[in-house]
């Protein structure tokens, strides 16, 4: 089979089976509203929790950041890249979130992608929750350690494999809010289980930080757990992009020595560093947006039809379960005729049979907004 044959396979395939992905130009995207081919929609499908990403003041920080400091880095963080913005939210970011050091990395998927390969060695093993992200599963499959799968959210099942050891470390990996089901992990219980068993837990909280917690400090603060190595990103409720890594002083080092995705990237540009400060100082002082969000998050699940299967979330990510892929593109199609962008979320990014729509809501939504929503679930789903 040559590779052009290969690739037409692999496409036809998804295609067939309603799994083919395509990108939408939009000319105007925020955390309401949505902008394609001249059509104005709100947005229900962006994880700008707080509607950060139009704050006045964050955008003013980024173009004073990028008058003082150019538009680029310049540099991997190890050669010429590293400027004091990047130094200050590093130290500003640790002290809020309790830990001694901070790392910043230029996505959520490369923090997570670096930490395994760094941290992970032959005869080492990872336990997983099944439906952890992407990047973390991907990674600990890359990685020379054994990776095994716990039952999602399931304690017990974690328990369980620790019932055999092996000859080199663990690793327990899982979300603090898991970005499909919107549901949130036990994280006290698998802390527990892995410093019973002298193990190390990692969480990804990128669908917790800014949202959850006193000062939206997270899933892990809310549930007073510090986890050995916490992953926070700034593209959901900070608004911008980039993410950090959260740990001890000597890993830290050892992550600057070890990190390849880290050593040989360029670095987050200064004034993206200089803007995160901004973002930062507002999640702290957002109370109002979040309170904002938990009320149109009670308004939705108060509202939605009975007759649809509304996954049990308690966060900004609400899951209709629609179940086949083409069903659910047809009622993602209907909601947008009713001027609702939501996004149908398919295999393999979800089990197969698990076909969804990904609801995600926003405090820069109104309660007009919300009931909008609520009133074109109701016509789509009766067609």
């Amino acid at each position: 089979m040559s590779w052009q044959q290969r690739i037409g396979l692999a496409l036809d395939e998804r295609r067939a089976s309603q799994q083919f992905r395509q990108r939408r130009v939009h000319q105007q995207n925020d955390a309401r509203t949505l902008c394609v081919d001249g059509h104005r929609y709100l947005n229900f499908s962006a994880n700008d929790y707080l509607g950060l990403s139009q704050d006045p003041a964050i955008i003013k920080a980024w173009q004073q950041g990028a008058e003082r400091y150019g538009v680029g880095a310049g540099g991997s963080g190890h050669v010429t890249g590293y400027g004091l913005p990047h130094q200050e939210f590093e130290q500003q970011l640790a002290s809020w979130l309790g830990y001694p050091r901070a790392l910043l990395f230029i996505s959520g998927f490369a923090a997570n992608q670096a930490v395994i390969a760094a941290m992970m060695q032959k005869n080492d093993r990872i336990l997983a929750d099944r439906l952890s992200h992407a990047s973390l599963l991907e990674a600990a499959s890359l990685s020379p350690a054994t990776l095994r799968r716990f039952a999602h959210n399931q304690p017990q099942a974690l328990a369980k494999l620790f019932e055999s050891s092996p000859e080199g470390e663990t690793l327990v990996v899982t979300e603090g809010v898991f970005s499909m089901d919107g549901d949130s992990a036990p994280l006290a219980d698998l802390h527990q289980l892995a410093a019973a068993h002298q193990s190390w837990l990692m969480v990804d909280d990128a669908h917790g930080v800014g949202v959850i917690g006193e000062q939206g400090r997270g899933s892990c603060w809310q549930q007073k757990v510090r986890p050995e190595l916490l992953v926070v990103t700034f593209g959901k409720a900070f608004g911008l992009s980039g993410a950090a890594v959260l740990c001890s002083e000597e890993t830290a080092d050892y992550l600057l020595q070890f990190a390849r995705h880290l050593i040989y990237s360029t670095a987050m540009p200064p004034a993206q560093a200089f803007a995160l400060q901004a973002a930062l100082e507002a999640v702290q002082q957002g109370d109002e947006l979040r309170e904002q969000l938990q009320r149109n998050i009670a308004l939705f699940r108060a509202g939605v039809d009975k007759s649809l299967t509304l996954l049990p979330s308690a966060t900004a990510i609400q899951p209709l379960l629609v179940g086949e892929e083409a069903q659910a593109l047809r009622l993602a199609g209907r909601l947008r005729e009713r001027g609702c962008w939501v996004t149908a979320i398919r295999p393999p990014t979800v089990p197969k049979g698990t076909a969804r729509l990904r609801i995600t809501l926003s405090a820069a939504h109104g309660e007009e907004d919300i009931y909008r929503l609520l009133e074109a679930l109701h016509d789509a789903n009766g067609q």
